[in-house]
């Protein structure tokens, strides 16, 4: 195996592998099998990466292959005791291959930039969240929606924000629209039953009418979506440890 290390080069990447499944757990019981649940979930992420660059860079297929069969065998290897004790994670595969599969389309028409395969992956990220949530309470419930549901709006936020930074920078349809959008966000909370969640979304929608469309170097881009993703994985965690 080659000893250049492959890894997502996407630091946003690493908020959502780790956000929804830290909410999940928190909003149910955190136990054990959440470190081993993590693992599994941390290591698939990682091969998908390599897999998919296997995709889109046929001449160094044989070197992405490895890597990410590599890390695929971690991931399955840690998935074997959550599975077994945990086996209502069964039904989260259909979904998660499917969203897996559109992502994958996506990336074999060099498309992957689209907002709809995005989405997809906010969601497919989001359902991380269910899984934690369903080892600490073995329930479908109400609170399991409620942990797909932020997670997916927040990240979607993200995207939106983001956009009019760099991508559709001077655009004023992008800029409108993550405005628009972080303005009704905060009444989403209320609409669904969670008003305490309304803080958790309190500083995205003052970074996205503050520094929407404006000239932010990467760098300081992504310190602001670092403090937003923390403030709201801590102010989502508090919320949701209200409702239990």
């Amino acid at each position: 195996m080659s000893k250049k290390i492959v890894i997502p080069h996407e630091h946003g990447g690493w908020a959502m592998v780790s956000v929804p499944f830290l909410i999940g757990m928190m909003a149910g019981t955190p136990r054990w099998t959440h470190v081993l649940l993590f693992l599994a979930w941390f290591f698939l992420y990682l091969s998908s990466y390599p897999f998919l660059q296997a995709v889109k860079r046929p001449a160094k297929r044989s070197h992405f292959l490895k890597w990410g069969s590599a890390y695929g065998a971690v991931a399955l290897v840690c998935l074997v005791i959550p599975l077994w004790k945990h086996p209502v994670l069964l039904f989260l595969g259909l979904p998660l291959a499917v969203l897996l599969l559109i992502n994958v389309w996506h990336v074999m028409h060099k498309k992957e930039r689209s907002l709809f395969n995005d989405l997809c992956a906010f969601l497919l990220f989001s359902l991380g969240g269910a899984a934690a949530y369903l080892v600490g309470t073995g329930e479908w419930d109400r609170s399991l929606s409620a942990v797909i549901l932020f997670n997916f709006l927040f990240f979607t936020g993200s995207a939106l924000f983001v956009k009019t930074l760099f991508r559709e920078k001077g655009d004023p349809r992008w800029l409108l629209a993550a405005r628009i959008y972080h303005g009704a966000l905060l009444f989403v909370p209320w609409l669904v039953g969670y008003p305490l969640m309304f803080f958790s979304f309190v500083f995205p929608a003052a970074r996205a009418f503050v520094f929407s469309g404006k000239n932010l170097k990467p760098m300081h881009a992504g310190i602001i979506e670092i403090v937003n993703s923390v403030l709201f994985l801590l102010l989502s965690v508090t919320a949701f440890s209200l409702y239990k």
